[in-house]
């Protein structure tokens, strides 16, 4: 969506010790009028910097981390870039979100949540709400951007907006 900026940004940040994260156009929500068409993807975004600046890829921070980071080749800082349309990670993906009414997603593109609220306020134990969240977990089918990566088209279904989970 806004490919003439990406390079103008990462010269921004080179050399500050700042790392600037890309991310693609996602369809997340109803409400963006998101097209396939629109998405700038991964393998452009670091073609457009390394032509400018070699890049080198280097090993994420932690388990589930789900930028890909580079580095420049002269020491001068390193960016990450999150390909969640392109190169989708929902077999890795470690990351759930809570809604402010209690609601646990186990997916950014879910349909539908998960009510912890009456949980927690029965005062059920830490053990209790562990439980809970490990079954919610380990039976959770989420992979919409698999789903979407193969057809090349948005999965059919509602999905809850960015604004109302978070990203």
């Amino acid at each position: 969506v806004n490919g003439d900026s990406i390079l103008d940004l990462a010269e921004r940040f080179r050399g500050t010790g700042i790392v600037v994260r890309f991310i693609e156009y996602m369809d997340v929500g109803a409400t963006n009028r998101w097209e396939m068409a629109q998405v700038m993807d991964f393998d452009s975004i670091v073609d457009i910097i390394g032509a400018a600046h070699p890049l080198e890829r280097i090993e994420s921070m932690y388990e589930g981390e789900v930028a890909t980071r580079y580095r420049y080749r002269d020491g001068s800082g390193e960016i990450g870039v999150i390909g969640s349309v392109s190169k989708p990670f929902c077999g890795s993906c470690t990351r759930a979100r809570l809604s402010a009414d209690g609601q646990v997603y186990t997916c950014l593109f879910a349909s539908a949540g998960t009510d912890l609220r009456a949980l927690l306020r029965s005062g059920a134990s830490q053990d209790a709400l562990v439980a809970r969240l490990s079954a919610l977990w380990n039976s959770r089918d989420d992979r919409y951007s698999e789903l979407r990566a193969g057809s090349g088209d948005t999965p059919a279904g509602e999905r809850i907006e960015m604004s109302y989970i978070g990203g």
